[in-house]
């Protein structure tokens, strides 16, 4: 039995791979708030676009590639790098985006679509990325489901809808205009 593998193009890496020098610059625009060990950054925004315009296999590769990244120090995380950052409350966060990402790449649709890019996102990756997030501050911080709620979910919202959107809207012109779909 023959395995067939579709090998990524030259320009396809070329693409991840500034997807993730997007994703260790966005990571760096940060906004702390004072109650949660989680932090708003604009890291949600390069992560819907490139579930938006890769494959959901690209997409997982281009989060993992970040991940790593920070695993072997480098300050991609927030301002921080290491892997302490994700044996640490805000942790669950950035493994649900392993899953969360590549999921709505899935779920977008061939179609190019602000409205199915806008509700994938807030019906698929934000509740797992909210799932993630919940499991790590229960765990770390030993708080039930509602204190972990209003530290890993409700400051975040209405922040996350909007980068969906502008996320969806950078994904719509991006694929329509350069062409990254295929």
């Amino acid at each position: 039995m023959q395995t067939v593998s579709k090998k990524i193009s030259t320009a396809e890496l070329t693409k991840m791979s500034m997807c993730v020098a997007l994703c260790c610059i966005s990571a760096n625009i940060v906004f702390p708030l004072p109650f949660t060990p989680g932090m708003v950054t604009a890291l949600t925004i390069v992560l819907s676009l490139a579930a938006y315009i890769f494959t959901p296999k690209q997409t997982f590769i281009v989060i993992a590639v970040y991940l790593m990244l920070g695993i072997a120090g480098l300050p991609v995380f927030a301002g921080t790098g290491g892997i302490g950052r994700l044996l640490g409350p805000a942790g669950g966060f950035y493994f649900a985006w392993l899953l969360a990402y590549p999921l709505l790449s899935y779920f977008k649709g061939a179609e190019i679509n602000f409205k199915r890019y806008v509700l994938m996102n807030f019906f698929v990756a934000m509740p797992v990325t909210y799932i993630g997030g919940l499991i790590s501050m229960i765990w770390f911080l030993e708080v039930d489901i509602w204190q972990a709620a209003t530290m890993a979910v409700f400051p975040f919202v209405f922040g996350d809808v909007l980068k969906t959107c502008l996320a969806a809207f950078l994904g719509v012109k991006l694929n329509s205009s350069l062409k990254f779909r295929e």
